[in-house]
Parts: C-alpha cells; sequence; structure tokens
C-alpha cells in the first residue's frame, strides 16, 4: 500500500509541470533600444528635486536627534532609580 501511495505521489509530481498554464504572449516592445528623453513632456512632470531631497535629509534628522533625547533622558531616568536603589542598599546594610 506504501509503494503505491509512493508511485502515485510521484507520477503526480512529475506529471505536474504538463498541466501547468503557458506564459501569455508578451506585447513586443515599443522599442528595441534606450532612448533618451531631453525635457520632460509637460512642466507637471518633472520634481522639485533638491527641495525633496533637502526635507527628506531634515525628517531623518530630526527623527534621529529625537530618538537621541528620547534614550538620553530614559538612561538619566535609570541612572537615578539606580542611585535610589544603591542609597536605600547601603542604608539597610547599615542597620543591624
Amino acid at each position: 500500500m506504501k509503494r503505491v501511495i509512493t508511485a502515485i505521489v510521484m507520477v503526480l509530481l512529475l506529471a505536474a509541470p504538463a498541466f501547468a498554464q503557458q506564459p501569455a504572449p508578451k506585447a513586443p516592445a515599443a522599442q528595441d533600444g534606450f532612448v533618451p528623453v531631453d525635457a520632460p513632456a509637460n512642466a507637471q512632470d518633472t520634481m522639485p528635486a533638491p527641495r525633496l531631497v533637502a526635507i527628506a535629509y531634515g525628517f531623518i534628522w530630526v527623527v534621529l536627534f529625537g530618538y537621541i533625547w528620547s534614550v538620553r533622558s530614559r538612561l538619566s531616568t535609570v541612572e537615578r532609580e539606580l542611585d535610589a536603589i544603591g542609597r536605600r542598599a547601603a542604608a539597610a546594610r547599615k542597620q543591624p
């Protein structure tokens, strides 16, 4: 019985490519090579790249400084809590 199941699985695995769909024919390319564009078709197709790059870099710097400030403030809170725990532990050791 095990051999029959193995044989059926093997036949299905080997026959699967025969039942696969054929890829759709590709549309012919409009041109064969790269043709550079000298100017955009209209003014709306242009993007103000320097301004967008400056905004993106500015946003990244603001996020980075915000993250650093957040980590620094959380670290100072942890340091204050550790100092308080250290003082309490020292006071507890002094008491018999």
